[in-house]
């Protein structure tokens, strides 16, 4: 196709249907007659939009969730101009997917909306980004297990993921930072290791402190690769979630329990025996206190003296004085 302005340009229809490509071809040079003859603004359609966005973030960590979610968002505004897709729009194919569950619909929403943002305040490509309203989530489990629970679930694990597992109570690391551990991330003398910023979830370095297990855990390891900490049969391991683990837990008696509530388990055992909130933090490399003060109920021992404060202020009744402190109040 020549734009007015003599320029040569090629796209591609997405279809095969020589009918709607003829459509398509008739509506793009329409948009440029508009764009060069009247200085219309250049209409960008959502395949444009998704394909920057790639190119943009594609040091991303999540990138690859972002790629595949696109795949499915092309696959239904492919050549749909930006400014068609309003709220009502959005929230529509969206909420038709199959085979998603409401939070990974908000995953979707955000991701379109984050798209939409920069096409409007970065790109110049829209007037204003519509308004994407997200769905109500319900809070986040936190699924931990009793020291009982543990001990049958390690006893039913086979060797390899049974040290992965103990470590991961140990520090509360998550499966991808321990899977991809290396020696040259672990000082056995000083009793830490490092999480890199390349490496963490938030993007920032993390000072692991490790206990006498976490260390006898690595002593068990060391001489089993050059390189990784935790192997199999020689080679890095690729995966921690497997059926072996399954069957473990069947084993074991445990439901509903997946590797990453080890870190939960570890979390809630400090914040049982006392450990300080800004403290947890720290230690799991969590960004916010909001995601730290989901353990808070586990551990109200703390709010303990402001509770009494209240009995300065009340005059005690005669009757319950006579009861005595061991009777129980009416």
């Amino acid at each position: 196709m020549t734009t007015p302005n003599g320029k040569r340009i090629r796209r591609s229809a997405g279809t095969s249907n020589r009918q709607e490509a003829q459509e398509y071809h008739d509506r793009l040079k329409a948009e440029l007659w508009r764009v060069h003859r009247l200085g219309d603004k250049p209409r960008h359609t959502w395949d444009e939009a998704a394909l920057r966005w790639l190119q943009e973030c594609h040091e991303k960590k999540s990138i690859a969730d972002d790629r595949a979610k696109l795949r499915r968002l092309t696959a239904v505004w492919r050549g749909k101009h930006l400014h068609e897709l309003t709220r009502e729009e959005i929230g529509a194919r969206i909420a038709e997917m199959e085979g998603i569950m409401p939070a990974t619909r908000n995953r979707y929403l955000a991701l379109v909306r984050a798209i939409l943002r920069r096409a409007e305040r970065e790109w110049g490509w829209l007037d204003k980004a519509p308004t994407v309203a997200m769905h109500k989530e319900a809070k986040r489990r936190i699924r931990w297990l009793t020291k009982e629970q543990a001990g049958r679930l390690l006893n039913e694990l086979p060797p390899h993921q049974r040290d992965m597992a103990l470590f991961a109570l140990c520090t509360g690391l998550r499966q991808g930072n321990i899977l991809g551990l290396r020696w040259s991330q672990i000082d056995m003398q000083r009793h830490v290791a490092w999480v890199h910023g390349d490496q963490s979830k938030n993007g920032r370095s993390i000072g692991v402190p490790l206990n006498d297990t976490a260390i006898q855990v690595l002593r068990q390891q060391v001489g089993n690769h050059p390189e990784f900490v935790f192997v199999y049969e020689g080679k890095p391991i690729s995966k921690a979630n497997t059926r072996a683990w399954g069957q473990a837990l069947k084993r074991a008696g445990i439901t509903d329990f997946r590797w990453h509530d080890l870190r939960h388990c570890w979390a809630s055992w400090l914040v049982q025996a006392g450990t300080p909130l800004a403290a947890l933090q720290e230690m799991g490399g969590w960004e916010s206190a909001e995601m730290v003060r989901r353990y808070a109920h586990l551990s109200p021992d703390h709010l303990a003296s402001h509770a009494r404060a209240i009995d300065e202020k009340l005059v005690i009744p005669t009757t319950y004085k006579e009861k005595g402190p061991s009777r129980e109040r009416a």
